[in-house]
C-alpha cells in the first residue's frame, strides 16, 4: 500500500527529512528528489526556494499529488491565496481520496477570499466524508454556515458608500485606530511608522505612534506628531480619548513598567500638552494581554480586550469600573451574551453609553473577523450581537471601528480601498445601526468676578433616575469643557467647585430624538459671598401646586450636599411666580413652593437657623411676562447667601 506524506510534514512544518526509503504515490525518483528538497525549504521557511522544488516535482511528475499539496501550503503561507486554490484544484482530481483536510483546506482558502459559493462546494465535498473527526466536521459545518451567512449578504448589502479621509490624515504609511471627540474637532490616529526612513520597506524596523488632528473650517489639518512624552521609540497605540478630548488610554508595549508585553496606560491633557503616560495598573494590567481600551462617556467604565483568566474565548472583551474612591475596580467578563470561543476585540462604546461595537471572528460572519453592534437594554443586558452587513463587512479582517456622537457617521480603517495601505475612511451609518443621538455643551467655565479659568467637575444626571450619566472636569489650564448629552431624556446638569456656588441647568430631551445643534454656553462660578443667588432650574412642582415633581430630587439632593459642604452658610429659599393670577395668590404659591424646599432640607438634617424661606410672587421678574417663554423664566425657585 502506498505510504502517504505525514499530515504534519505538510501542513504544521514541524517534521524531520523525509527518510529516501519512504514511497510516494509517484515512482519517479526525480520527481521525489524535488518533493524532499521542497520540504526541506518549507521547515525552515525558504518558501520560494520550495516553491520551485515542488514546480519541478509536478513538471517531472504530474499525478505527484504530494507535491501539489504541499506546494498549495506553501502559496497559503505566502497568503497567495488564488494560486494556493489553482493548485489544490489542479492536484485534487488526480485522487480525490488521497487525503480528504485538502478539501477542507481548498474550501477555506476560498473562505478566506470571499469566494462563498466555490467554498460551500467544497466543505460539502468533505462532509461527504465518512472517517473525519467530529471536531473538524463541527468546523466545518461552521464555516458552511458563514458561506450561506456571505452568500446571502453580498445579495443583500447594506448602504455603504466611504470615503477617504484625504492626505492631510493619511499617508504613504498605514493609519488606523481611529479616535475621536464629542464634538468631532479632534482626531487622534495610529500610525505605523519606519524607525529607519532610509530603510521604510523592512516590516520589522517599524513602530506605532500617535498623530493628532484638529478640524478647521470643516477640514481636518495635517496629522502631526503628537510627540513626546507620549510617543516613544516603542510601539503606542489603539487609543481612546475621552468625549472631552481631556483623556487618553492606549495600549503601550514593551515599556519598562509593564506588567506584560502590552499593557493599557493613560495620559490627561493639561492646557496642550499631554502628562507623562502613567500604567493603569492592577487589576487591569495583568501578565496576560491587555488592549485595545475603550472609555465610556462618563469616564467611569473601561472597555478592553484581553484573554487574561476567566476568558471564555481566545480573546474576550472584559470591563472595569471607576469606584467611589477612584480607583479602578476588579475587571468583569461581558459574558457569552458577546463573548464566544473565537476572538473578541475592538471594542467601542458609543457617547449614548449603551451602545457597543466590536470586532468577532466567533459570531457568524464573512468569513475573518467581522464588526458587530449590541445594545444595553433597560436591566443593562447586553443583547444578542447583530452584525453590520456587507458590505461593511468583508471577508477582510474587520476592526478599529468609532462613531460620531450623533450616531450618523462611522470612521475606520481599511487597507481594500487604497494602493497605499490602511487609511482612515467615513461613511454614513444606516439607520438600524445608529445609536442613540447625542448633543453636547461646551464652553469654558470661569470665576464670574476675576474671569480667571477654573477647574470645575460636571455632572449630568438623569432626572427620572437620579443616576448620574455623565461626570466630567474641566481642563485645568484653559478651564475649556464639553459633555455629552443623550436625547431621549431630561436631565439636570450641575458644575460645582469648592469655594463656588453651583450652576443649574436643564436639558429637556425626553420627547427630542434629533438635536443637531450642540449647546455652546460658558459657566461663570459665582464665588460664595453674601447676596450671591443661584437659581435651581431642576426644581418642578405640579401644576398650579406647591407639591414636588419627583425629578426634582437630583436637584434637591444636589442642594443638599452644597449645605453639607459648607457648614457655615446661611441661606433664603424663594419663590417666584409669572403673572398670571392675582397678586395674593401668587404670594401665597410662591410661599408654600420655596417652604417645600426648606421642609426638604429639614427632613435631612440642615439646621432650621440656617435656612429660611420667602415667597416673592410676581414681584422680581426676570423676563417679560408678555410670551410664554419669559413667563416661564419667571417661575423659578432660587436661593441666595445671607451669610458666610
Amino acid at each position: 500500500m502506498v505510504k502517504k506524506i505525514s499530515i504534519l510534514i505538510i501542513f504544521f512544518c514541524v517534521s524531520i527529512l523525509l527518510e529516501a526509503q519512504e514511497q510516494y504515490t509517484s515512482q519517479s525518483k526525480n520527481a521525489i528528489k524535488h518533493l524532499e528538497k521542497g520540504v526541506q525549504h518549507y521547515n525552515i521557511m525558504n518558501f520560494e526556494k520550495a516553491i520551485k522544488q515542488l514546480q519541478l516535482a509536478i513538471k517531472a511528475d504530474k499525478q505527484f499529488i504530494e507535491a501539489y499539496l504541499l506546494l498549495a501550503e506553501v502559496y497559503i503561507d505566502k497568503k497567495e491565496y488564488e494560486n494556493a486554490i489553482d493548485t489544490y484544484k489542479k492536484g485534487l482530481p488526480r485522487n480525490p481520496d488521497f487525503f480528504p483536510t485538502a478539501f477542507f483546506n481548498l474550501a477555506n482558502t476560498e473562505l478566506l477570499i470571499g469566494r462563498y459559493e466555490e467554498a460551500k462546494g467544497n466543505f460539502k465535498s468533505y462532509l461527504n466524508f465518512s472517517h473525519i473527526s467530529e471536531k473538524s466536521r463541527k468546523q466545518a459545518e461552521q464555516y458552511l454556515k458563514r458561506c450561506n451567512f456571505g452568500i446571502k449578504a453580498k445579495q443583500n448589502p447594506v448602504h455603504f458608500h466611504p470615503e477617504n479621509l484625504g492626505p492631510n490624515i493619511n499617508s504613504e504609511f498605514d493609519e488606523y485606530w481611529p479616535s475621536l471627540s464629542a464634538d468631532e474637532k479632534t482626531l487622534v490616529i495610529t500610525v505605523l511608522l519606519p524607525k529607519d526612513k532610509n530603510n521604510p520597506q523592512v516590516f520589522m524596523n517599524r513602530q506605532e505612534d500617535f498623530y493628532i488632528s484638529y478640524k478647521e473650517n470643516g477640514e481636518w489639518s495635517k496629522a502631526k506628531d503628537i510627540g513626546l512624552p507620549l510617543n516613544t521609540w516603542k510601539n503606542e497605540g489603539a487609543q481612546s480619548i475621552t468625549a472631552d478630548g481631556q483623556l487618553m488610554f492606549f495600549t503601550a508595549c514593551n515599556w519598562e513598567d509593564r506588567k506584560s508585553m502590552c499593557d493599557i496606560y493613560i495620559s490627561k491633557k493639561i492646557g496642550d500638552q499631554w502628562s507623562l503616560p502613567v500604567n493603569i495598573g492592577t487589576p487591569i494590567n495583568t501578565a496576560a494581554s491587555e488592549k485595545q481600551p475603550s472609555i465610556s462617556p462618563d469616564g467611569k467604565t473601561l472597555y478592553f480586550s484581553s484573554n487574561r483568566q476567566g476568558t471564555i474565548g481566545y480573546m474576550d472583551i472584559w470591563k472595569s469600573t471607576l469606584t467611589e474612591e477612584g480607583y479602578w475596580g476588579q475587571p468583569e467578563n461581558l459574558g457569552d451574551s458577546i463573548n464566544t470561543w473565537g476572538i473578541e476585540q475592538s471594542p467601542f462604546i458609543h457617547p449614548d453609553n449603551q451602545t457597543l461595537y466590536f470586532s468577532s471572528d466567533g459570531w457568524l460572519g464573512m468569513g475573518k473577523a467581522d464588526m458587530f453592534i449590541t445594545r444595553k437594554n433597560s436591566e443593562g443586558e447586553w443583547g444578542t450581537p447583530v452584525n453590520l452587513g456587507y458590505p461593511i463587512n468583508t471577508y477582510h479582517e474587520e476592526i478599529g471601528f468609532i462613531v460620531n456622537a450623533k450616531g450618523n457617521k462611522a470612521y475606520f480603517s481599511s487597507d481594500r480601498l487604497s494602493e497605499t495601505g490602511k487609511d482612515i475612511y467615513t461613511f454614513d451609518l444606516y439607520q438600524e445601526i445608529r445609536p442613540v443621538m447625542v448633543s453636547y455643551m461646551k464652553g469654558k467655565v470661569f470665576d464670574a468676578d476675576t474671569k480667571k479659568q477654573l477647574y470645575a467637575k460636571f455632572e449630568l444626571i438623569d432626572l427620572e433616575s437620579t443616576e448620574i450619566i455623565m461626570e466630567a472636569y474641566s481642563n485645568s489650564r484653559t478651564g475649556e469643557f464639553l459633555i455629552c448629552i443623550p436625547t431621549g431624556k431630561d436631565y439636570a446638569l450641575n458644575v460645582s467647585k469648592k469655594g463656588y456656588l453651583f450652576f443649574s441647568e436643564n436639558f429637556a430631551l425626553k420627547d427630542i430624538y434629533e438635536h443637531s445643534e450642540p449647546y455652546l454656553m460658558d459657566v461663570p462660578l459665582q464665588p460664595i459671598k453674601y447676596g450671591e443667588k443661584v437659581i435651581l432650574k431642576n426644581i418642578f412642582y405640579e401644576f398650579d401646586s406647591y407639591e414636588l415633581k419627583k425629578k426634582s430630587i437630583a436637584e434637591l439632593n444636589k442642594l443638599l450636599q452644597f449645605m453639607n459642604e459648607n457648614p457655615g452658610l446661611k441661606i433664603e429659599i424663594s419663590g417666584h411666580t409669572d403673572s398670571d393670577g392675582t397678586y395674593e395668590y401668587n404670594i401665597t404659591l410662591s410661599q408654600n413652593r420655596a417652604k417645600s424646599i426648606v421642609n426638604y432640607l429639614l427632613e435631612n438634617n440642615i439646621n432650621k437657623d440656617r435656612i429660611s424661606c420667602k415667597g416673592y410672587g410676581e414681584s422680581e421678574p426676570i423676563a417679560t411676562n408678555e410670551t410664554e417663554k419669559g413667563k416661564a423664566l419667571n417661575r423659578r425657585t432660587e436661593f441666595k447667601i445671607i451669610s458666610k
